[in-house]
């Protein structure tokens, strides 16, 4: 899949996407969007005061890919705590998560929306042969960015990617290996993230 963003004169990103592929990411950004679940304000009466003073989650979520989203902020796994140490840690990750993690979930369905309507809004005119030009905003491309790092993620996680020595392992798989698909889209959502990084560099 050889689309990648470039960058359009005045600010923003262009890209060359078929039809193959618009597909692809509005399904994976839908995906993303049915993981991460309804915001509060869905399930709960029009208050914004109430909306700003909600309280989120105080345990990390038991699912591996939203742990990936959504990581403790207070944890090294890296640098295991002591006992003591551990518990502190916890304690500061919960009252963090607490008052943070709906904002974080609020901004990362806001993002996967983007994706969804932006390419929903690609009209015949745009298109080509089988696929369409997206062209993006300095904004819209700030979120598409956090979108696609976002999908990485959750697709790393299912794959147990952990380090830089896993994603070599990726290239290596045989085509029969039945991750090889979700391998190729995690292969090629990095390729268009880091175009699109291109882009917004000055």
């Amino acid at each position: 899949m050889p689309g990648t963003f470039e960058p359009l004169p005045g600010g923003g990103a262009a890209v060359a996407l078929d039809d193959v592929e618009i597909s692809i990411i509005r399904s994976l950004a839908v995906q993303l969007l049915e993981l991460i679940g309804p915001g509060p304000a869905e399930d709960a009466p029009d208050d914004p005061l109430a909306e700003l003073f909600a309280e989120g989650p105080s345990e990390p979520p038991a699912d591996p890919v939203l742990r990936r989203l959504f990581p403790d902020a207070y944890s090294d796994p890296e640098q295991p705590a002591s006992p003591r140490d551990a518990e502190e840690q916890r304690a500061y990750s919960a009252e963090f998560r607490r008052y943070t993690e709906n904002d974080l979930r609020a901004g990362k369905r806001d993002n996967a929306l983007a994706v969804i309507r932006s390419l929903d809004a690609l009209s015949p005119a745009s298109a080509g042969e089988g696929g369409a030009v997206l062209k993006l905003s300095v904004e819209e491309s700030q979120r598409w960015l956090s979108a696609l790092n976002d999908l990485r993620l959750a697709i790393g996680s299912r794959l147990e990617i952990t380090d830089e020595e896993d994603t070599d392992l990726l290239y290596r798989l045989p085509d029969e290996d039945p991750r090889k698909p979700m391998v190729m889209a995690y292969l090629w959502l990095g390729g268009l993230q880091e175009t699109l990084v291109g882009t917004l560099m000055p």
